[in-house]
């Protein structure tokens, strides 16, 4: 802890590392093709001939090529920056509805931090998604981001990490699995990790002030927060890319 009372840069520094090692295996997951179904769509279109239930699976094929899931033809075509569009507008928009859930209860919900840490979990999994879109596969430089943009602190986490004593990788293997709604579980296990940074999470970048009224109120609050999380994640993705862009995670103003 330093001396004005939030974690030390240490503490940050392994807490995010822990964080952004189980949100990239994840991230691979989707790109995992089980069924066959996504090799479907680099296939030239089916005979009218085949049976129904190729038929079927084309027909499921073309639906995920439709949304440029990864692994799929279409997402093979797209651009980095539609990439990171997709992690943003798709995933994080899904992800966004588990954030807003709380916001039903108005105002009761502020007594918990449950969704500031949701929220946060769900904006460093785009975080992590949108860097890697951009070349930056290297864990600790996606800790410096993470804790530049929603943690509004600078670090150099590679020798502060070198320093530490961690697992290895091998020891939490159980993530890199697939497994249904494992994104859903990365979002908990996030969460879960980095609930000893209450005070940096609060930094997090959030909706602008009429949402946040609004998230105050009951039922409507849900929409109001689901808004103001989408239009908050957008805001993430834009400023990893200046920062990647830039070559440094300077930190930001706060707000």
């Amino acid at each position: 802890m330093s001396d004005d009372g939030r974690p030390s840069d240490r503490t940050v520094a392994v807490l995010l590392d822990q964080a952004a090692w189980g949100i990239s295996p994840v991230l691979d997951v989707l790109h995992l093709d089980p069924l066959g179904i996504k090799a479907r769509t680099f296939e030239p279109p089916s005979a009218a001939d085949r049976a129904l239930a190729e038929k079927v699976l084309d027909a499921a094929a073309w639906v995920l090529d439709e949304l440029t899931v990864p692994g799929t033809a279409a997402w093979e075509r797209s651009s980095a920056a539609d990439r990171a569009d997709w992690w943003v507008t798709r995933l994080g928009a899904l992800n966004t509805v588990t954030v807003a859930f709380p916001g039903v209860l108005g105002a009761l919900v502020g007594r918990l931090p449950i969704q500031d840490l949701l929220g946060f979990a769900n904006q460093a999994l785009v975080l992590v998604a949108v860097a890697r879109e951009y070349g930056v596969e290297d864990r600790a430089r996606q800790v410096d981001l993470l804790a530049a943009v929603l943690c509004r602190r600078e670090l150099d986490a590679r020798p502060i990490l070198e320093c530490s004593s961690r697992h290895e990788d091998a020891e939490r293997d159980h993530t890199a699995g697939w497994r249904p709604f494992a994104v859903f579980g990365s979002m908990w296990r996030t969460a879960h990790t980095v609930r000893g940074l209450l005070s940096e999470i609060e930094r997090r970048p959030r909706g602008n002030g009429p949402y946040r009224v609004l998230g105050r109120l009951p039922v409507v609050g849900a929409l109001a927060e689901y808004l103001g999380e989408r239009g908050a994640l957008a805001e993430v993705a834009s400023e990893v890319r200046d920062r990647i862009d830039a070559g440094r995670p300077a930190a930001r103003a706060v707000r």
